[in-house]
């Protein structure tokens, strides 16, 4: 069942965004070679806890983070750890917040470092194909029209589409309905309609879409070992207009 939020809701859960892109903001001075990812663990859980809010994600299942930090071929739900980020890396650092109740989700995939030009361009069409799939967002659209945009821009740029995981609902738990995959056809899935928010995540990789789970059951990677970003940001659908509740544009 989708569950469609208020005004009220939909502001409160704005907040939450921002502080989530701020967050991601400071993150983002933080990654060069050297650092780890336990730093950014231990800097995400202090911030949130000093703006009055907390990683939603911490318990969820039994997750113990406040972040998911995914290296190099790791496509998502990679654990924080005490091994230094080397030149040419990327990671993607994905968590959810909670203030006062309110959620907000998202994923951003950073370059360590120089990196090759390959690389670059990964990070470049996940990047692009996130706002490939949110100009789709419009009342009377439906959820594949999102998918499909995103996939037909990846798939043209040589890259492929992960299936195993994909967008959803959110607020006020971590996950709801719609589902919002990543690929899909035209004119299919729920129609969208004011009130619903939920989270565009394209993960791309650079070879196959395939993805082979870790021992730990969480940390989810591509089976021919080859790189993986993505990108994510909250969606908000309002009587005037699509918002983006992440963003972290000023």
């Amino acid at each position: 069942m989708i569950t469609l939020k208020s005004q009220r809701e939909i502001d409160m859960m704005t907040k939450t965004g921002q502080l989530l892109a701020d967050t991601h903001k400071q993150v983002a001075k933080m990654i060069k070679p050297g650092v780890t990812t336990w730093e950014i663990e231990e800097f995400v859980d202090g911030y949130l806890r000093k703006h009055g809010a907390i990683s939603e994600q911490i318990g969820y299942r039994g997750y113990k983070y406040a972040i998911c930090a995914s290296i190099n071929d790791e496509v998502c739900h990679g654990f924080p750890r005490k091994t230094s980020l080397k030149e040419g890396d990327i990671v993607t650092i994905d968590t959810v917040v909670n203030l006062n109740g309110y959620l907000a989700d998202s994923a951003w995939s950073y370059p360590v470092g120089k990196v090759s030009d390959l690389t670059q361009k990964l990070l470049d069409v996940t990047k692009e194909a996130l706002y490939k799939g949110i100009d789709q967002v419009k009342v009377g659209n439906r959820i594949g029209d999102i998918g499909f945009a995103i996939q037909t821009y990846v798939e043209a740029q040589g890259f492929s589409v992960v299936r195993d995981f994909i967008g959803h609902g959110i607020g006020p738990t971590i996950h709801e309905d719609p589902k919002v995959p990543n690929y899909g056809l035209p004119g299919k899935g729920p129609r969208i309609r004011e009130g619903m928010v939920f989270t565009i995540e394209p993960m791309v990789n650079i070879g196959g879409y395939e993805t082979k789970m870790d021992n730990n059951g969480w940390t989810a990677r591509t089976r021919d070992g080859s790189l993986s970003a993505q990108y994510e940001h909250t969606i908000a659908v309002t009587k005037d207009g699509i918002f983006i509740t992440t963003s972290q544009e000023d």
